[in-house]
């Protein structure tokens, strides 16, 4: 089995919920399975930021598995 590791970093809102970036997940998926691998595992890890941006990160890790 072939296997791809990526890593992507969502970036929350700093009023209120919800990423504003949900599409960088959704796109790295797509564009993984377009190239013949479908999603394995994806975790996930969150952290605070403090800086003038404000909100919230979180980190998706997500394990791909060649289906070819």
């Amino acid at each position: 089995m072939h296997y791809v590791v990526l890593q992507v970093i969502l970036k929350e809102k700093l009023l209120g919920t919800g990423s504003g970036n949900l599409t960088a997940l959704e796109k790295t998926i797509n564009d993984q399975a377009a190239k013949g691998y479908r999603l394995h595992t994806i975790t996930t890890a969150s952290s605070g930021s403090k800086g003038l941006g404000g909100g919230d990160r979180i980190q998706a890790t997500m394990v791909f598995e060649s289906i070819g």
